[in-house]
């Protein structure tokens, strides 16, 4: 568990109190927010005109992950990376009051920095809060500015400007373009402002770019609208194998005049949620909105490298989950494949990991958790879900690595929640007209699971088909994978402690005997 102890720079038996701490790696966390990878141009799948050049660079120093899965939504995606627990397994956090108002007992459900803080590291967060109403200051973090969406659901919408913001707990309105502010006060700390210059850190940085009303920048308005667009095949139906429920999720609609419009459902894009863009616009303006993003990766690793500390900084960027982009009719995240779920994710460290590599391995969120524990060199604090990655960070295409990588969605439940709805009101086990699910990626093929009784299962060749348009559950030449990649999702549910493992509701497939 503890070899990246050695890998990281021979960094052993290094303790807090003492003055060596200075030399344990800083852990620098970059988040965004509704990000399809599909926004960033390293990636082979990015869309036309996508220019994240920083990312990219960041990118050619590291290691790019060609799948990712953090969460189903904002929410759940943030609650797994600060316990290391799919949502089943995170007791006592739940929905509370006026949307999006939320709570945690935090004995029940504590946050893995304020173990980092006993360690001797300085920890902060900066940027979006969404995991109750208590963000933890002085208790996980030792230096918070943060947009705490739960705690002002009237504020909750200003995603880009006029936020209440809470630094070390004292609130004020803040007027400016959030993502360049977050980018500024996160260079401010990297530069020494806010921090002990004698203790390793680690900073959680969480913007709030590019979720609806996806707001880009005055400066980048309209720089992308030029831009070719992709349709996606089935952007509308029909869809042969696909479950039923995609026709209330279905989010477009084609005008009298040709364009393909916003329809019923998804987030809004436009300033005050214009729900009459064009696919065309909403393409372009998440295009414009990545821009500023990219932007203040590309400052705050420039602050890095000018205070000396990029050598020294294991650096993780990562969105906390994707966002469809008109893929299976979608405008929102919430759904199991790729094009809803998958986040981008890029690793680095110059001069300790491999650069310009590609891990073609599927990881978790969960697995970040226990690597910044080994990065630190302290023990998992209580038992967790996730894998340490440094041997995939040693040897990003290893094939010692058991590729198979689990994520599920149980809406705005979690802990023993999940197991009580799914016995008690199975009715209620759907989140937005998506059913809740558990779903693996063995670096091959994809499997979904859905926990209501007499939906079909979804089983797809990524290698052939990446978009996940032809479903091959039915088809009898893949029954062995089906039987497969059902049974490991069981087992990965059970291996999590998932209470209503041994009660799954029969698939449509498990009815008719397959």
């Amino acid at each position: 568990m503890h070899g990246i102890r050695l890998f990281f720079l021979g960094l052993t038996a290094i303790t807090a109190a003492t003055a060596a701490d200075a030399r344990r790696p800083n852990i620098l966390f970059l988040f965004s927010d509704d990000q399809s990878y599909k926004t960033v141009s390293c990636y082979p799948e990015a869309l036309p005109g996508v220019h994240t050049p920083n990312i990219d660079a960041l990118a050619a120093q590291g290691i790019r992950f060609s799948y990712a899965y953090m969460g189903s939504w904002c929410m759940p995606s943030r609650a797994s990376l600060l316990t290391g627990r799919h949502p089943h397994g995170i007791e006592s956090m739940r929905m509370e009051g006026q949307y999006p108002g939320s709570a945690y007992d935090p004995q029940q459900c504590p946050f893995w920095p304020s173990v980092f803080r006993q360690q001797g590291y300085q920890t902060a967060h900066i940027g979006k809060w969404h995991t109750g109403i208590d963000a933890g200051w002085n208790r996980d973090w030792d230096y918070q500015i943060v947009w705490n969406r739960p705690k002002h659901p009237d504020n909750s919408g200003a995603y880009f400007y006029d936020e209440i913001v809470a630094e070390n707990g004292v609130e004020r309105v803040e007027p400016g373009y959030s993502t360049d502010k977050y980018s500024e006060w996160a260079c401010d700390y990297i530069r020494g402002k806010h921090r002990d210059p004698d203790k390793p850190w680690y900073l959680w940085l969480c913007y709030g770019a590019i979720h609806g009303p996806t707001t880009p920048a005055d400066r980048h308005k309209g720089k992308h609208r030029e831009d070719p667009v992709r349709i996606p095949a089935d952007i509308f139906g029909p869809r042969p194998g696909k479950p039923d429920y995609l026709n209330k999720t279905q989010a477009w609609k084609k005008g009298k005049d040709g364009q393909i419009y916003g329809g019923k459902s998804g987030a809004a894009v436009g300033d005050g949620g214009n729900r009459g863009k064009t696919f065309e616009d909403f393409v372009h303006q998440s295009n414009d909105c990545v821009e500023a993003l990219d932007e203040g990766i590309g400052q705050v690793l420039a602050a890095l490298k000018e205070s000396g500390q990029l050598e020294n900084t294991l650096v993780v960027f990562t969105a906390d989950q994707g966002f469809g982009m008109g893929e299976h009719g979608f405008r929102m995240k919430l759904g199991p494949w790729d094009a809803t779920y998958r986040s981008p994710m890029v690793v680095s460290m110059p001069g300790t990991l491999p650069e310009g590599k590609v891990c073609p391995h599927p990881v978790h969120g969960v697995d970040l958790v226990r690597t910044f524990l080994a990065t630190a060199g302290i023990d998992t604090p209580w038992e967790m879900h996730g894998r340490d990655l440094t041997p995939l960070l040693q040897d990003p295409e290893s094939a010692r690595w058991d590729p198979v990588c689990f994520y599920e969605h149980t809406g705005q439940s979690y802990g023993s929640d999940v197991a009580k709805v799914l016995a008690e009101t199975p009715e209620k086990a759907v989140h937005n007209n998506v059913p809740w699910y558990g779903a693996l990626n063995d670096g091959r093929w994809k499997y979904i699971r859905y926990l209501k009784a007499g939906e079909t299962e979804e089983l797809y060749d990524l290698q052939t088909d990446p978009e996940e348009l032809n479903n091959l559950a039915d088809d009898p030449a893949h029954a062995q994978e089906l039987t497969r990649l059902r049974k490991r999702c069981e087992t990965e549910w059970k291996r999590t402690g998932a209470s209503f493992a041994d009660h799954l509701p029969p698939t449509r497939q498990m009815q008719q005997g397959q």
